[in-house]
């Protein structure tokens, strides 16, 4: 595994992982890879799949038989739904007692089935470096989840003559160019539109250079997904911010006033925002993600960076550059006086408008962000102001709560000291695996947590509301998150009112080890 990258170990040491446990320690002693044991299992998951969404290479989370490795599942659907690559290793009791009732005795094949791409149990007599090459090529192609099991008997049976398989002769190149053909026809429809949109997703990570060529001469306004947030700055003159129901209305009215559409990696799943009734060019390496909701005009597999870049050999300017280009500022002005005007906004706590507004101007312009789940996501998506050169990482199709701190620690694990780690979560959130602060200290993780308090799932209350029910069951009982982080040995610091803002999250950034700026606010102020 250590051949193939693996560099980063997140889990939990127990009794029927011990063998796999020590093996990992030695490996670290070799310094081939870093161990960090957090508090619980599906942190590990998280941080595993953070790690990945960011470097599109595997980390492994580890876990112990039974409990132990299901709580693994949860960050592993979220690496799945994501396609970010992830190594799940799993302890199991011993075989001569499986199946028998024993203490932790769980099918965890059965059990891992439906999030893993590849699953299996290693045996006294197995292949082990090939289930292993297996398990990375599978993670690493396919962008998915690979998991293997290891009985307590097998995890200390010495294997000296058995060679560590290599990636070298594994995986040939995945810069998949599309047919020529429906090259030709895409750059044809692409030519005669009046007012193309570019949309970009996920999958177009690694290729916004040649995208905003392509946009700079077509004269192509372009949003972004949520998941994509940040692929371009806010500041472009072409950028549009994030599209659908996190979005901006400066995306919104260009998408209604497009004639074309042309899609980079997006899946046009139910929150994104793009129209289906728009003619659509769409180009993604995955065949089955090619008009998955709905068909479109040209659906096109390839890489997404070698697609842009034929179609950029085929296309001349256009003049209509300097035109769309003042046309979106104009947008984009209305809007950047509407969200001024919401900073204002008073009520029981700080408004979002003015949380993000300090963030916007205080994170570093290279920073990774982690984004939770809640009402501070919605607000994240329409008023922070994205550099163009951050790193911002969601649970975007699992939509799960508790994501942001861990996956921000899967994020330091990948990037060290070298870039800024910014976690922003809600009260919510946070509390889902709030003793990983304590993790954070152990291995002075310089991560700064934004909190927002609002002393509920103000989401949720929101959803019942709107849903015409009553609002139940939504309120919390927090401590003092400041207070709590201080005593977890990290810096801590509240901010009642906007004027403390900036000071807060400034102390926080420069400060050497992990922090957390708790933030009262109101969850009407989103």
């Amino acid at each position: 595994m250590t051949n193939w990258g693996v560099r980063n170990v997140f889990g939990m040491v127990g009794h029927s992982n011990l063998g796999l446990a020590d093996a990992i320690r030695k490996a670290e002693e070799r310094e081939d890879l870093t161990y960090i044991a957090v508090r619980h299992e599906g942190a590990a998951s998280f941080a595993a799949s953070g790690y990945g969404k960011l470097t599109g290479t595997p980390a492994a989370c580890m876990g112990i038989a039974g409990p132990g490795s299901t709580n693994l599942l949860t960050g592993l659907y979220d690496a799945k739904q994501d396609r970010a690559p992830v190594i799940a290793l799993s302890g199991q009791v011993p075989s001569k007692v499986r199946g028998r009732g024993a203490f932790q005795d769980a099918d965890l094949e059965a059990a891992f089935a439906g999030v893993s791409r590849y699953s299996h149990t290693i045996g006294a007599n197995s292949d082990q470096a090939e289930l292993a090459t297996l398990a990375m090529k599978t993670a690493i192609v396919e962008r998915d989840v690979a998991h293997l099991i290891f009985p307590d008997e097998v995890q200390d049976i010495p294997a000296p003559d058995t060679p560590a398989g290599r990636p070298e002769g594994r995986m040939g190149s995945r810069l998949i160019s599309p047919p020529t053909g429906v090259v030709e026809e895409a750059v044809n429809r692409i030519g005669a539109a009046r007012r193309p949109m570019i949309v970009v997703g996920a999958g177009a990570r690694g290729s916004m250079k040649s995208i905003i060529q392509l946009a700079e001469r077509l004269g192509a306004p372009v949003a972004t997904t949520f998941k994509a947030k940040g692929f371009i700055a806010d500041s472009h003159v072409l950028g549009c911010g994030v599209l659908g129901r996190s979005g901006t209305p400066v995306a919104s009215w260009f998408m209604n006033e497009s004639d074309l559409v042309l899609v980079f990696g997006a899946s046009f799943s139910n929150h994104t925002g793009i129209a289906d009734y728009k003619p659509t060019i769409q180009v993604d390496f995955d065949p089955m993600a090619l008009g998955r909701f709905h068909p479109v005009e040209i659906p096109i597999q390839g890489d997404v960076g070698v697609t842009v870049g034929q179609f950029l050999d085929r296309l001349d300017q256009r003049d209509t550059v300097d035109s769309i280009g003042t046309e979106v500022q104009t947008r984009c002005d209305i809007w950047l006086a509407e969200k001024a005007s919401r900073v204002a906004d008073t009520g029981s706590g700080v408004s979002s408008a003015a949380v993000m507004g300090s963030l916007t101007r205080l994170i570093p312009d290279d920073a990774v962000i982690t984004i939770d789940v809640g009402n501070h996501a919605y607000s994240f998506g329409r008023y922070f102001e994205a550099s163009g050169q951050q790193d911002l990482l969601m649970s975007g199709y699992l939509g799960s709560i508790g994501f942001a701190f861990p996956a921000a620690m899967g994020a330091w694990a990948a990037v060290g000291d070298g870039r800024q780690v910014v976690s922003i979560s809600g009260d919510g959130g946070f509390g889902q695996y709030a003793m990983e602060l304590t993790t954070a200290v152990k291995y002075n993780m310089p991560i700064t947590h934004i909190l927002l308090n609002n002393d509920e799932l103000g989401k949720i209350s929101k959803e019942q509301l709107a849903a015409e029910h009553e609002v139940w069951q939504t309120s919390l009982h927090n401590p003092n998150f400041a207070e709590f982080a201080t005593l977890c040995g990290a810096f801590g610091q509240r901010v009642t009112e906007p004027s403390g803002l900036d000071a807060a999250i400034s102390a926080a950034l420069a400060h050497p080890g992990p922090s957390l700026v708790e933030i009262l606010t109101d969850s009407l102020l989103i």
